[in-house]
């Protein structure tokens, strides 16, 4: 296991807003128009190929601490208004050891949305934005349990219209969800395989 000395620093953008015109449940624990951007990386990308993730990435020099590391990253692939972003703060570091990166999250609040698409293919094709109240349906969650080398790691997961949300981006989901008391009771013994660790 790495060690967070030789992690490099990263920060992603949690970032919460009001849905315009996705629908949602309104019986759950949240607002029925609360949502979260997310985004889809590239195919084509050496690490987290494909997977579904915050914006967000490595920290530059340049950047003021990892809000800005996050804020610039979210501007650079997705477009966003960054005068429309209220930052809540910062979670603690999570040691992410596939990528050797110790990635800060960032929740915030977004005040006045804007327009937002993949700026850059290379490194996502797709933004877009998830109902929070979809996510805490106990039937769109499971777990996703994968092997490497001899280690076999097990972590949350979310199953929404089609896509499937794990690793990282997963466990800082479910992670806030529980310590805000979002969370519902679900099957923890649903597990799913992603596609690309499929034989």
């Amino acid at each position: 296991m790495l060690g967070s000395a030789t992690l490099r620093p990263a920060a992603v953008l949690v970032l919460f807003g009001v849905l315009d015109d996705q629908p949602a449940r309104a019986d759950g624990p949240v607002r029925g128009d609360l949502d979260v951007l997310l985004l889809r990386r590239a195919s084509t990308l050496r690490t987290h190929a494909g997977q579904i993730a915050f914006p967000g990435g490595r920290l530059e020099a340049s950047d003021d601490g990892p809000i800005a590391g996050a804020l610039r990253e979210a501007v650079e692939e997705t477009g966003l208004d960054p005068d429309g972003i209220e930052p809540l703060g910062t979670l603690p570091p999570f040691p992410v050891p596939v990528s050797r990166h110790l990635v800060t999250p960032v929740p915030a609040w977004w005040t006045h949305p804007s327009e937002v698409a993949a700026v850059d293919h290379d490194e996502s094709v797709d933004v877009f934005r998830v109902p929070v109240a979809d996510l805490l349906l106990p039937s769109n969650r499971a777990i996703t349990s994968h092997t490497l080398g001899e280690r076999t790691y097990r972590s949350p997961a979310f199953t929404v219209d089609g896509r499937l949300i794990w690793g990282f981006t997963a466990m800082v989901l479910s992670r806030m969800f529980d310590e805000l008391g979002w969370a519902e009771p679900w099957d923890d013994a649903r597990v799913v395989v992603p596609d690309d660790l499929l034989p």
